[in-house]
């Protein structure tokens, strides 16, 4: 027996403020404000707490730690025994316990004191006490693997909302999207090895999948150790903690065994449990699988199902709360599935059912769950007393003669209400589902309760949907939902679209584009800038999103963050894309926005306290701004790395080519800046896919057309920013792309102008130098109007060509180095000569050069943008150095002083000039990439000087400082760190460093000669070195071996890796360089140095005098007709289909898809033969029971003939038993049933409820059939409840005596009070009146202010449902209907607006309520005129046996929409209260609205032929 800890004197504090104790009362109304005021707190915590959702069972620090230790008894309790009263029981080793099952030193010190004020008996109420809890932390489980679990030890009555805030903002659990509630038998029972495997795998999958919570029993037996071993299962194959499942097992504390281990007041952390169930007798073990425990306390010991009302209000309280995820805003869904079980199995089911909870009952695993299996398909009347007892046999063979006759009418009760209640019913059947598919029943029954809940109009639909969303679940949604039941429009889908976004599911994402969703109906203004701002907060495009916002703050001088605009991510955008591309969002007005024009879906989805209906409450007739949708949709998808996502939005772009090398270019972007490895790799990764499919889609176009591929790659796309797919590959750095055969044919076209690109060099040579050859047919040209040999255009062409304006520059560079050089060396005089002032003028056309290239600005980006993309050029940068120096020599030079200074840093200019020759060698596909070699071969050698300087500085000090003492000169210092010290590696070794061959007259002894170095540490009396020679030897050793062999060598490598990785890509690197050199000299005036003067003297005139802008060439950048273009786009797009498919049919070709596809195929053909097998052994079974009743029928007719034989004659032919078999007698039986079914009368339903509305009183079970009070029912003893109405002036005695009673005059008018039946004069018995509809299970009257009759209007308004244009809406041909309905205070539920008629009154109360007091009169006149559609008994859940509600029901219809009565109607229609709601609501048969005010509704429809 378990030993519980003691304390002598704790008082127990107030629950804490977080966690008020209002609203747990079952009676409290659901809709109280405290049932919501933990939602802050739930999102909070899915914010913050869930991203470190359970990373261990330890607190994350000790923050955490000491805040759980003060939080917890602050709030929580436990309960303790303080007053010992021996019982007549003992315990399991004979000891003598108190009344709570506890020991006497297990109670409190002063429990066994004698009593002064507590009396004799024990009382659970008085004499047991709430006190701060003392077990609760960390369970770890000793000797199972380290498994580690949370805890918690709480009173009975404990707030569901204290446990709730305890795990999502303690514990760290992210609210679940679902919550699966396992019942069952409690005990280890067997279950089939295939059942039991489907369970598991079909529980797990759905947990897993939807993000699920399991809430079990929490104890090692029976259906929570299934449900343990199930997850421990997929644990152990997962191996992963993100996969991790909730467990939570809700188990009494007084019946957990070893549970003083548990008890640490100040929290264990971790507590050891030992897991003994060989020696927990009646007690039992927690399971170790579980992750969560919430153990019950209510101060007994020993008694099991303690936790059963906690568990129910937990689960209830869970289930109304509002989980937010990814868009979607729902309330959290619950199912119940149960496995076997006894009779606290269909208590559970029953108050499940009651709830409005869906149940899933496992068949197959026994008692309860295959007794409620095998007459769930059976209608109601057919589920008898006799048919439960044949059940409970079978089933309950070893427990069957404890079921008594009282308990076999309350199970047929129970089972009769759940059975009615067959949308909330699922039967899981092995062979109905299949192998693993637990996991789809358990979601069909939710949707299937969604379906047939109570919901206003389409709003069902989208709760399904919702459910689906949440739980990632699209197999589903296609299953049950997008189905031909319900026609989606896709303008409903909007709101789910952009969840489906937002939470990354991209499988939704191609359900809703399946679906007909228009992303240009769908991409607005207010959309992108919602989906922006819901971007996930790790995502390195919303940190430099912030960055934008926070800039723009620090600009304005504002204190609050701005919102996020689309002219924010265009600036991020701008960045990413690279400067050849203009702002994609242009910055909007203020006086004009772009609106939307997309009609109102009613469904309501929060996200972060904004919501997702209001995107789309917006004026009609305003235009979306966008271009581009897709391309939108795409931006935010690669911005954030959901490749699945981006992958489907962009198989849906038109300009696929250019999309695909932008995402291409804002990745790589991204990755340069994104500090994680892995995301980094990934990034990469999908920019080189978006790269392949650019090349896919322009591979598929050249091979079609040549031409019109290539007028893609210059297509100015207004969508990406008016740039080219060309500039966005060169941004990129997409050498594949720009390598590509059909972007190098291009090129090569360019290349050389309009002359054919089979013309020899050696030919345009010649023609060079010596031009009259163009007159003759030495070059020929594509364009045929340039053919004719006279022609002068020839001339023009041939010297605008970029490859003869390549020849004729770099002619003109050589003449200018050649003419430089020979001024340096030869005629450099004091003044001038004519050939250095053509150098002065040869340079100045360079100059000018390089400004026009600086000012150059064709596409408008500014004198900034075109200055930095200037000196991004690392030749741009050696001819500004060339230049400057230059400048700087002949400054130096044109003053006499400074002459020779001057011709050096000319020569030095020159220097640079000849190094500027290495650009003209990119052009050489052999030369070009060893430039590439030797610029990287730079950066080796810059970063390897570091590692050098170490050695040659540490070594210089060291020798410097044995050597030579204190020299002072600071030439001859750096002389001996440095560079003695550099030339030592190349083997110039100081002769005087080992003292062998020192000469003194090589040295000043005093350094006072300064073409000398100091002597080193020399004897005075023979001048021979004294320093050490052994040291100075064993260091040159070692820099010697540590720079000549490691670090030399390890600068070879670094060398040679460079070039063998340039050198795979030399093809690549050529092809991709030459374009800069190509789209140079395509863009260059054609005459060279320093003839160009006279291009630029043009240009200046143009630009300057006559206003003309630059333009560039039309080759390289092409704007095309908005015909041409979409002509264009269009075929692209239908290549890009082909290229997909392509992709798609060599997927599937794939070897490893093959063997996956075999491999499925192999397991649908073992699963449909193991099916066989399962139905065939079925059938088997089958066969055997009847072969079994047969022969037990022929068992009887043998032993009836034997008695007869032994009485000496036969017997009546009425006592012959039947012989045939009794499977076919119950078929004959059934068949009656079925005919006899319709004239059975309709018994009340609602009036037999067992729990009665508004109290704690339960009903007797009164099954259908001993409803009539003409059946005899012998065990009928229902309980007396009349309820006390302080508010109401006229009411039936609360305890009536007879007395009391003979004063009530019934079946007539008894004062004010109408005590007149509709159905006639009814029976009273003993004083009080009896139900005309039969028993109820409970006497008195209730809640209803009068015995007998109490009668109420209920008034039905209605008016056609019209369109905008005043057309009635018409559905499966028939008109539809709106009805006036009500919600009144503390009610969930809507009701037509009538009630209880007070004594004397015409008009009930409620009416009055809505209407105004001068409406009265007129809406009684209406009632006159209006039609009677009910009078008589109305089902009510308040009716007893001796009171009942009977109404009058009267439709009062407008038939036209300018009934000046329904006008006056509608204006004198008020609140007296302001949670009272009154709303026009459309009329169909999932209105939410009382059961008996529904069969009303559908008595209107019928009448006025609406649509139903």
């Amino acid at each position: 027996m378990a030993v519980r800890g003691r304390r002598s004197k704790v008082l127990p504090s107030e629950l804490n403020k977080v966690c008020p104790e209002r609203g747990d009362d079952p009676a409290t109304h659901s809709r109280t404000m405290s049932d919501f005021e933990v939602v802050p707190n739930l999102q909070q915590s899915s914010s913050s707490v869930s991203r470190s959702r359970r990373k261990a069972h330890f607190p994350g620090g000790s923050n955490e730690k000491e805040n759980l230790i003060s939080w917890i008894p602050e709030n929580i309790r436990k309960k303790e025994c303080t007053y010992f009263v021996e019982s007549s029981q003992t315990s399991d080793s004979g000891r003598v316990v108190c009344e709570c099952g506890y020991l006497r030193e297990q109670h409190l010190e002063d429990a066994s004191k004698p009593p002064i004020f507590l009396g004799k008996e024990w009382d659970a109420s008085r004499h047991i006490q709430e006190m701060p809890t003392d077990a609760f932390g960390d369970i770890h489980f000793t000797g199972l693997g380290q498994k580690m679990g949370k805890y918690v030890r709480v009173s009975s009555d404990t707030p569901p909302r204290v446990i709730f805030h305890l795990m999502t903002q303690h514990w760290g659990l992210d609210p679940p999207n679902l919550l699966i509630s396992v019942t069952g038998g409690a005990k280890n029972f067997i279950m089939k090895p295939r059942l039991k495997n489907i369970f598991r795998q079909g529980l797990v999958k759905v947990a897993q999948t939807t993000g699920a919570w399991i809430i079990t029993g929490g104890s090692h037996a029976g259906v929570m150790k299934q449900v343990g071993e199930a997850v421990r299962d997929f644990m152990l194959s997962c191996g992963h903690k993100d996969s991790e499942i909730v467990t939570i097992g809700i188990a009494t504390w007084g019946t957990v065994y070893n549970r003083d281990s548990l008890i640490c007041p100040m929290g264990g952390f971790p507590a050891e449990y030992v897991l003994d169930e060989e020696n927990q007798g009646s007690l039992s073990c927690l399971d170790s699988n579980h992750s969560h425990f919430i153990l019950v306390d209510d101060g007994t010991h020993g008694r099991y199902g303690v936790e059963i009302p906690l568990r129910t209000r937990l689960e209830k309280f869970i289930s109304e709360q509002t989980k937010v995820k990814g868009g979607v805003a729902i309330k959290i869904p619950i199912v119940c599935v149960v496995l076997e079980g006894g009779p606290g199995t269909l208590d559970t089911i029953y108050n499940a059912i009651t709830n409005g909870t869906p149940c899933v009952i496992v068949e197959g695993s026994g008692r309860v769950a295959d007794v409620i299996a095998q007459v769930a398909s059976l209608p109601v009347p057919k589920i008898t007393i006799a048919l439960i007892q044949k059940k409970l046999s079978v089933y309950f063979h070893d427990t069957y003669e404890h079921f008594t006759e009282g308990k076999l009418v309350e199970w047929t009760k129970k089972i009769q209400d759940i059975v009615r209640n067959r949308q909330l019913l699922t039967i899981f059947r092995e062979g109905k589902y299949g192998q693993q598919d637990v996991d789809v029943a358990i979601l069909q029954a939710l949707l299937k309760a969604s379906q047939n809940q109570d919901h206003f109009g389409r709003e069902n639909w989208d709760h399904q949907l919702k459910l689906a969303v949440a739980w990632n679940r699209v197999d589903i949604a296609r299953s049950e939902i997008f189905t031909d039941d319900h026609e989606w429009k896709p303008t409903d889908l909007h709101p789910v679209m952009a969840a489906a976004l937002i939470s990354n599911k991209p499988e939704f994402v191609k359900l809703f584009l399946e679906q007909g969703v228009r992303l240009k109906e769908f991409v607005t203004w207010d959309t992108l800038v919602y989906l922006y701002d819901n971007m996930a907060p790790s995502c390195l495009f919303h940190s430099k999103l912030q960055k934008v916002l926070l800039e723009e703050r620090e600009h304005t001088a504002g204190s609050k963050m701005p919102r996020v605009q689309l002219h924010h991510v265009s600036q991020v955008l701008r960045e990413l894309l690279g400067s050849s591309t203009q702002h994609l969002y242009p910055k909007p007005k203020h006086t004009e926005r772009p609106r939307l024009s997309i009609p109102v879906p009613h469904i309501k989805l929060n996200v972060q306290g904004s919501s997702l209906r209001s995107l789309y409450k917006r004026s009609a007739g305003r235009a979306a701004f966008t271009t581009d949708p897709v391309r939108d949709l795409l931006i935010w998808a690669v911005v954030q790395n959901r490749q699945e996502l981006a992958e489907i939005i962009w198989a849906q772009s038109q300009d696929s080519m250019a999309a695909a090398l932008a995402c291409s270019k804002i990745l790589k972007e991204l990755a340069k800046e994104e500090e994680d490895t892995d995301t980094t790799d990934a990034m990469l990764a999908l920019a080189e896919q978006y790269e392949q499919k650019a090349i896919g889609v322009f591979t598929d176009c050249y091979r079609k057309d040549e031409e019109r591929a290539q007028k893609l790659l210059t297509r100015v796309s207004e969508a990406w920013g008016k740039t080219t797919c060309l500039q966005l590959a060169l941004e990129a750095k997409n050498m594949n792309f720009v390598s590509h055969g059909g972007v190098q044919a291009f090129l090569t076209k360019v290349w050389w102008g309009k002359m054919c690109v089979d013309n020899g060099l050696l030919r345009v040579i010649a023609c060079v130098l010596f031009f009259p050859l163009l007159f003759t047919s030495l070059i020929t040209f594509r364009d045929k109007r340039l053919q004719p040999m006279g022609c002068l255009t020839r001339l023009r062409a041939f010297f605008t060509a970029p490859v003869v304006i390549f020849l004729m520059n770099i002619l003109s560079y050589f003449t200018f180095l050649l003419l430089f050089a020979y001024v340096l060396m030869v005629d450099f005089q004091s003044s001038p000569s004519w050939r250095e002032y053509l150098i002065y003028f040869w340079l100045f056309s360079l100059v000018c050069e390089e400004i026009r290239q600086l000012l150059y600005d064709p596409d408008g980006l500014g004198v900034v943008k075109m200055a930095s993309l200037y000196f991004k050029d690392f030749w741009n940068k050696l001819d500004v150095c060339a230049i400057l120096v230059f400048i700087t020599g002949l400054t130096c030079r044109l003053i006499p002083s400074t002459l020779y200074p001057g011709r050096i840093i000319l020569s030095l200019a020159f220097t640079i000039f000849c190094l500027r020759l290495m650009h003209i060698f990119t052009v050489s596909r052999t030369l070009g990439p060893k430039i590439i070699i030797v610029k990287r071969m730079l950066k080796d050698v810059f970063f390897f000087l570091f590692l050098l300087a170490v050695w040659v500085v540490s070594f210089g000090v060291a020798k410097q400082a044995i050597l030579i003492h204190n020299e002072e000169r600071v030439e001859w210092l750096f002389r001996g760190v440095v560079y003695h010290s550099y030339l030592t590696i190349f083997g110039q070794i100081p002769s005087y460093i080992d003292g062998v061959n020192f000469n003194i007259d090589q040295c000043s002894p005093n350094g006072t000669d300064p073409y000398k170095p100091k002597c080193p540490e020399t004897n005075e009396d023979n001048k021979k070195p004294i320093f050490p020679e052994w040291l100075t030897v064993i260091l040159l050793c070692l820099y010697l071996l540590f720079t000549n062999i490691l670090l030399l060598n390890l600068l070879i490598a670094m060398f040679n890796y460079t070039f063998q990785q340039v050198q795979e890509h030399t093809d690549q690197i050529w092809k991709f360089q030459r374009h800069d050199l190509i789209e140079e000299y395509h863009g260059r005036p054609p005459a060279p140095p320093p003839l160009i003067l006279l291009n630029h003297l043009q240009l200046l005139l143009r630009r300057g005098l006559l206003r003309r802008p630059a333009t560039r060439h039309k080759q390289l950048k092409e704007k095309l007709e908005k015909n041409e273009e979409a002509a264009l786009l269009s075929w692209e797009m239908y290549l890009k289909e082909s290229y997909l498919q392509h992709q798609q049919c060599q997927e599937e070709q794939n070897a490893e898809k093959k063997i996956q596809g075999i491999a499925q195929r192999i397991d649908v053909l073992a699963e449909l033969l193991d099916l066989e097998r399962v139905k065939r052994t079925g059938l088997l079974e089958q066969r055997l029971v009847s072969l079994e009743e047969q022969v037990h029928q022929n068992a009887q007719a043998l032993r009836w003939i034997m008695l007869a034989l032994q009485g000496s004659g036969f017997s009546s032919g009425e006592d012959m038993p039947p012989v045939g078999s009794s499977k076919a007698l119950e078929m004959k039986e059934l068949d009656l049933e079925e005919k006899l079914e319709e004239s059975q009368p309709s018994y009340h339903v609602l009036a037999r409820n067992l729990l009665y509305p508004g109290s704690h009183t339960l009903r007797f079970p009164v099954p259908d059939e001993k409803v009539p009070w003409e059946v005899d029912f012998p065990l009928y003893a229902p309980p007396t409840y009349s309820a006390d109405h302080k508010d109401m002036a006229v009411q039936d005695p609360f305890s009536p005596s007879l007395e009391s009673l003979l004063k009530i005059n019934y079946n007539t008018m008894d004062g004010l009070i109408d005590r007149q039946s509709f159905h006639g004069l009814y029976a009273v018995q003993d004083g009080l009146p009896l139900n005309p509809m039969g028993r109820t299970g409970l006497q008195g009257r209730g809640r209803l202010h009068c015995f007998g009759p109490n009668h109420a209007l209920h008034p039905v308004v209605t008016r056609w449902r019209r369109n905008l244009d005043g057309s009635i809406i018409r559905k499966s041909l028939k008109k539809m209907l709106e009805v006036l309905v009500a919600q009144y205070p503390l009610s969930d539920v809507w009701a037509l607006p009538g009630g209880s008629l007070e004594p004397g009154e015409t008009l009930p109360l409620k009416l009055k309520w809505i209407l105004r007091r001068e409406f009265w009169p007129q809406f009684q006149n209406l009632l006159k005129q209006g039609t009677e559609i009910h009078k008589g008994y109305l089902d009510d859940p308040r009716n007893t046996d001796n009171a009942w509600v009977e109404t009058v029901a009267v439709s009062v219809h407008f038939d036209s929409q300018n009934d000046v009565e329904m006008k006056r109607l509608n204006s004198f229609l008020q609140g007296c209260d302001p949670e009272l709601c009154i709303r026009w609501q459309v009329l169909d048969k999932r209105i939410p609205l009382h059961t008996n005010h529904k069969e009303l509704l559908h008595k209107v429809s019928t009448l006025l032929g609406a649509y139903y």
